[in-house]
């Protein structure tokens, strides 16, 4: 399918839509909230390791995204079809999702948890890829951000609702439900089983709903050797999409930004402002709803002004207030500026997914959505190290989370002198 918002009904923008509330389960509830704790806490021989066998896994994950993504993308663009290779990585990412509830309290299961999360992860990645590059296909133009923002909003709402479900119902349950055992942590891996679920269920209405390309006809064979041979043509031929990979280069640091700030902002409300465990999640969860607030609503504002503008708007309220952060000292005031802080992280990914949407030329979509996944994931060690070395070198961990700000910054300047022809300027 070729066509725009005028040929699709509403049904299937929505259909799409949701599959943000289907996928945002995975790593709200297993990556970061439940599963990776459990890990770290109950599976692993010690926290240390466990929480450096988990970081070596999301490592190995990410590396496999960003080296698949643009081939796979580049692939399906050749075959015509998304939907086949969604359904495909959505269902690797289900089936090993509820494996995770055979990863026992016992360091003898550390292989088939971090086996199990790595494909899962990386099943998860790449079907965001396709799930992504459906976008143009779908939505007009002109409406590009809303649907974005409000796909990335409904993501926020659904992975939030998942959580609060699996801590509810299962984790902080007493006595737990179903029979239970506490003693095998079966209250606790059954959220493995909630999202696998979930993700399941959600996921049915874009297969059911929402219009898919046509097939070109191809068989498997040519469909992959195109499509290397297409994204080996892109890459030699690459100063043809030079706005694109301008693009890419300033995504790159500022999502590096973005992903050090999901993964030290607990740390650093710890350690720094003394807050418990609770309290931490508890923040968490406030700010994944002002994120998902603010991608909503930005994305009206994405079509008015463009995503481009959108994006630099974030970018600096995520500057400001973030900066604030590291010089206040009361928890009050953590709260205060942390909350609004929220509102710029949604919109800053949901503009970067429609501007991509925008600048992908339409044969290359899903290739070039693809090279959008490996520049998020293709540096996403350097953030944690840059801010690990320099915690060390200055013994502070405020002097560690402003290399956060230089990295935002960095994407800012990056990305202003981006030109960006139509409704993405």
């Amino acid at each position: 399918m070729t066509g725009h918002a005028s040929t699709v009904d509403r049904r299937g923008l929505w259909a799409w839509a949701a599959f943000d509330w289907a996928n945002s389960g995975f790593p709200t509830v297993i990556t970061t909230f439940v599963f990776g704790a459990y890990f770290t806490k109950a599976v692993a021989p010690t926290p240390e390791l466990g929480t450096a066998l988990w970081g070596q896994a999301m490592a190995m994950a990410g590396l496999i995204v960003a080296l698949a993504s643009p081939v796979l993308g580049a692939a399906a663009d050749q075959g015509g079809r998304r939907k086949p290779w969604l359904g495909a990585f959505t269902a690797l990412c289900v089936a090993c999702t509820a494996g995770l509830w055979f990863v026992v309290p016992d360091p003898a299961a550390v292989p088939l948890a971090l086996a199990l999360v790595v494909v899962a992860s990386v099943g998860a990645e790449l079907g965001n890829v396709f799930y992504n590059a459906m976008l143009p296909d779908l939505a007009d133009r002109d409406h590009y951000g809303r649907w974005s923002g409000w796909g990335w909003g409904i993501g926020y709402a659904g992975g939030l609702t998942c959580l609060a479900i699996s801590l509810f119902v299962f984790v902080q349950a007493k006595p737990p439900p179903f029979g239970l055992d506490p003693d095998q942590a079966e209250h606790v891996r059954a959220t493995s089983l909630l999202v696998a679920a979930w993700f399941a269920l959600f996921a049915l209405p874009l297969f059911l709903f929402t219009p898919d390309r046509a097939p070109s006809g191809l068989p498997f064979r040519l469909v992959v050797a195109n499509g290397l041979r297409a994204l080996a043509a892109t890459l030699a031929n690459i100063r043809r999409y030079r706005t694109i990979m301008h693009f890419l280069l300033a995504r790159m640091l500022f999502i590096d930004g973005l992903n050090t700030l999901f993964a030290f902002g607990g740390i650093y409300a710890a350690g720094t402002f003394g807050m418990s465990l609770a309290e931490v999640i508890q923040f968490g969860i406030a700010m994944n709803v002002t994120a998902g607030l603010g991608a909503a609503a930005f994305g009206w504002v994405d079509d008015r002004i463009g995503a481009k503008p959108t994006i630099v708007i974030a970018l600096v309220g995520l500057i400001v207030f973030g900066s604030a952060l590291l010089v206040v000292e009361s928890r009050l005031w953590f709260w205060l500026l942390g909350l609004p802080l929220g509102l710029f992280v949604g919109p800053a990914q949901s503009a970067s997914r429609s501007l991509m949407a925008h600048l992908a030329p339409e044969a290359l979509r899903t290739e070039m959505f693809g090279l959008f996944a490996l520049s998020g994931k293709i540096t996403a060690f350097l953030g944690p190290a840059v801010l690990g070395w320099v915690t060390l070198a200055a013994d502070s961990q405020r002097a560690g989370m402003a290399t956060i700000i230089a990295f935002l910054l960095a994407g800012l300047l990056l990305l202003l002198p981006v030109k960006v022809p139509g409704r993405g300027k």
